[in-house]
């Protein structure tokens, strides 16, 4: 291998601490999740191992060992299980902020409800919505009444059935 094949330092480094980066996200999993993931016997242990470590200096040298058992294994479908599951949960999270929006709107506005319906098509769920809603807005107005009270059951039970709606909704 001449000099020019050859990476730099510098690249040596910048391609060192991003896989022990990717260790330490390796680290934040859950249980489930590390299973799932399919990785060799050395990293999981020292994965695992990395995990009940405390003190400051022990980790680093941890997450140095995790980096170095990482060049030894293929990073691209680590990486793309990891981004799957952060898209995964930010879609989840935007949904729920979703669902929220429509629930104040719909609390909110009486006219919001047949927009909801013609976006989502949540048509066949047109009744039992009302009739939460209905009952949301009486235990809200209520609430509002006695201060501290807590929102009532119809009113989580009218977050479910927008977040179901919208699960359901064709893309």
């Amino acid at each position: 291998m001449s000099e020019l094949e050859k990476p730099s330092k510098t690249r040596r480094k910048k391609t060192m601490l991003e896989l022990q980066s990717l260790g330490d996200e390796l680290v934040a999993l859950s249980e489930h999740q590390l299973q799932s993931m399919r990785l060799e016997p050395d990293l999981l242990e020292a994965v695992r191992a990395a995990r009940g470590m405390t003190k400051h200096e022990a980790r680093r040298r941890q997450m140095q060992f995790i980096g170095r058992l990482m060049r030894e294994v293929d990073p691209a479908p680590i990486r793309e299980q990891l981004a799957v599951w952060h898209g995964q949960s930010k879609a989840a999270t935007q949904s729920l902020h979703d669902a929220e929006r429509w629930r104040a709107a719909l609390l909110e506005d009486e006219s919001a409800l047949t927009t909801f319906a013609d976006r989502y098509g949540a048509a066949a769920r047109l009744q039992p919505l009302r009739t939460c809603l209905r009952e949301a807005r009486r235990e809200q107005s209520a609430a509002a009444e006695q201060d501290g009270r807590r929102p009532g059951r119809h009113f989580r039970q009218l977050f479910r059935l927008i977040r179901e709606a919208i699960e359901a909704a064709p893309a």
